[in-house]
């Protein structure tokens, strides 16, 4: 039996991708506000004894996580054989331990939430940082894919003689891979944070590498302090170009972001003008496993 793809709003143009792929059919989910404000939802499609896949990128997770879990305990009262988050964007990532006194530890907690209600999620490089994995924080089974092949065969088709460029020593293995898959040369950057939108970045001696187009390749972009203080890191070289999977551009990050570079491309995970990379294919694959790692 096809599976039944089930996009929560702005998430049709990826959840169409998607079904095409895998072969599943592709339905929708109806939304609106009651005049007092609360959320109203309405699935299109029929999840009687089907598997049923929700696509929804948590890039800005508040505002839809309501309607999400409504849509899933939805597709379970009609029936459904299980409800699975597709989820190209993970959020709630970022604070994975208290860091002051009193602080929400808000990962264990969206975790909580996300796992008591759906029965499998899959994602694309969420950002774990204190956790060795997912399983870490989620009691569901989960599969994390990774973007690195995308961007390494987008990389090797549109930019001539790159040289790819870690910000961070974090980014070392992420920006090794994505140059080892294509035969370039890589470098990482050294940075300090002092604040969420103060960053310090040293780079290395890059004279050897002047012939080179340096493409700065990072999972996420958010206020972009990190891309534009490494872009100025560059300078003497060929112009920069950006390469990210995950494109928030929070606030004027992507005016500031942009001007820095010659191109900025990211994956479709969070939909976004500099989309260039689709992830369809990769989660199709991953669902056409039946989400098996």
């Amino acid at each position: 039996m096809q599976r039944l793809i089930l996009p929560l709003p702005g998430n049709e143009g990826f959840a169409k991708r998607l079904a095409a792929l895998c072969q599943g059919e592709l339905g929708a989910v109806e939304t609106r506000r009651f005049p007092d404000g609360e959320n109203y939802v309405r699935l299109h499609g029929d999840p009687r004894g089907r598997a049923v896949d929700i696509v929804c990128t948590l890039a800005r997770p508040d505002s839809c996580f309501l309607s999400l879990v409504f849509a899933a305990d939805t597709a379970r009262d009609l029936g459904a054989a299980e409800v699975n988050l597709i989820a190209p964007y993970l959020a709630y990532m970022r604070q994975d331990k208290r860091f002051q006194d009193g602080e929400s530890v808000s990962s264990l907690s969206f975790a909580r939430l996300v796992s008591s209600t759906f029965d499998r999620l899959l994602t694309v490089d969420p950002h774990l940082h204190r956790h060795p994995s997912l399983s870490a924080l989620y009691t569901i089974p989960t599969t994390t894919l990774h973007a690195a092949p995308r961007l390494a065969s987008w990389i090797a088709g549109n930019v001539q003689a790159p040289l790819i460029v870690g910000p961070d020593e974090e980014s070392e293995q992420w920006a090794g891979s994505i140059a080892a898959r294509i035969g370039a040369p890589h470098v990482v950057l050294r940075k300090t944070r002092r604040g969420d939108r103060q960053v310090e970045i040293e780079a290395p001696d890059l004279s050897a590498w002047r012939d080179c187009t340096p493409v700065l390749v990072d999972d996420i972009a958010s206020s972009g302090r990190t891309l534009v203080v490494a872009a100025g890191k560059l300078a003497g070289m060929r112009p920069p170009q950006c390469v990210v999977v995950h494109a928030l551009f929070a606030e004027d990050a992507w005016p500031q972001v942009s001007a820095c570079f010659e191109r900025v491309v990211s994956t479709d995970a969070v939909p976004h003008p500099s989309n260039r990379i689709e992830l369809a294919p990769l989660l199709a694959n991953a669902l056409l496993r039946n989400l098996r790692d």
